[in-house]
């Protein structure tokens, strides 16, 4: 079992910044590929970002590219997503996930609770 939570989620005004942090415990951190996703309102999880497992790698929403960026720390078990140029079409509830191997949302074996993220206009 691995155990996600994450912080860092808020109220921000259009075109500021965020980091969201999330923690990991239990099997070994650097074993598994590390994902954020969103959902907002009405809409389905979708992926925003992930990192390979010693964070030579990593992929982004194309809507996301240039304003967030992934990274991991292995050391302290913990994967973070800087937000930078927020717009109101950013918030949702974003998750961090842990899997072996990337692949579609709906197969993505760990999940944390969720945070908040709100950008106003």
């Amino acid at each position: 079992q691995v155990q996600l939570v994450e912080s860092g989620g808020g109220l921000v005004q259009a075109g500021g910044s965020l980091r969201l942090s999330c923690a990991a415990s239990g099997r070994t951190f650097s074993n598994y590929v590390m994902g954020w996703f969103r959902q907002a309102p009405g809409k389905e999880r979708e992926f925003v970002a992930h990192i390979t497992r010693g964070g030579g790698t990593t992929y982004y929403l194309d809507s996301v590219k240039g304003r967030f960026t992934i990274s991991r720390d292995n050391a302290k078990n913990t994967v973070y997503l800087q937000m930078n140029s927020l717009k109101p079409e950013d918030t949702a509830v974003y998750y961090c996930a842990a899997n072996i191997v990337v692949d579609v949302p709906a197969r993505w074996q760990y999940w944390g609770q969720g945070t908040q993220v709100t950008v106003s206009s």
